[in-house]
């Protein structure tokens, strides 16, 4: 069993794949506690279109990920505050709009490639130490903003209008919440990949309130329901010859499953 750890990349990919289990769930509290799930989703795929400008322009991926990330998150939020919009139609339309501008992309550079399609399934094997080094900077940055402001996240999750009357912050911080989400789910995508990191985001925390046990036991159990998926799907991913990040996703999905099953009795 402990043989997988005697390889390095099988060691940077536990480490890569923990840090993000972390910063997915504790950020996807705070999104599900919102009603906005489909934004992990749009993000990603908006994410993806920084992946395509970077491969085909030479610049690196994940950087480009990460600022066409920030800027389509604000993006949002800016539509959704000062347009009568529905904020699950804008999140539809943002999440088709910037898929179909990846595609575009990469057929007119020709950069559908292996590269490419590791960005979207995910290719946790091939990450690097640098790779590692940079999750986790900027990870521990964007968990270290959600919890500084995580009183005010929740208030503001749970009554946004009576958040502003109590004299919260709540255009900045709802800029602040997008912005940290964009740049989980853009460091993210190298590992699980941006058709699967919606699921790690999104449903351990779904699983975790099936238990009801108050918002700081929830964020606990959603945090130890996302590190056991990522851990048992990397082993079952190793020792069955399968996809990283889609063995990681059913993972979560067979904690779920099991969560309906426990609270239903």
């Amino acid at each position: 069993m402990l043989e997988i750890f005697e390889y390095e990349f099988m060691q940077r990919a536990f480490l890569a794949g923990i840090i993000i289990a972390v910063l997915a769930s504790v950020s996807g509290t705070f999104v599900v506690l919102r009603r906005y799930s489909m934004i992990s989703e749009t993000l990603a795929h908006s994410a993806l279109v920084g992946v395509a400008v970077g491969i085909v322009a030479g610049f690196n991926p994940l950087w480009m990920a990460v600022v066409v990330a920030i800027i389509s998150a604000w993006i949002i939020e800016y539509l959704r505050e000062h347009f009568s919009l529905y904020s699950d139609a804008i999140l539809a339309i943002m999440l088709s709009g910037s898929l179909a501008i990846a595609v575009i992309i990469v057929s007119l550079g020709g950069a559908f490639n292996n590269s490419l399609f590791s960005y979207l399934f995910g290719s946790i094997l091939s990450v690097t130490k640098e790779d590692v080094i940079t999750i986790f900077i900027f990870g521990s940055l964007a968990l270290g903003v959600l919890l500084l402001y995580a009183k005010e996240l929740y208030f503001i999750a749970y009554d946004e209008e009576i958040a502003q009357v109590s004299g919260i912050k709540v255009r900045f911080l709802n800029f602040l919440l997008v912005t940290v989400v964009a740049i989980i789910i853009a460091l993210s995508i190298r590992v699980v990949g941006s058709l699967l990191i919606g699921a790690l985001m999104v449903i351990p925390t779904i699983s975790a309130l099936q238990f009801k046990l108050g918002f700081f036991r929830t964020s606990l159990l959603s945090l130890l329901f996302a590190i056991i998926s990522v851990v048992s799907g990397m082993i079952f991913s190793y020792y069955l010859s399968l996809p990283s990040g889609a063995t990681i996703v059913l993972s979560v999905l067979s904690i779920f499953i099991l969560s309906l099953a426990v609270n239903r009795r």
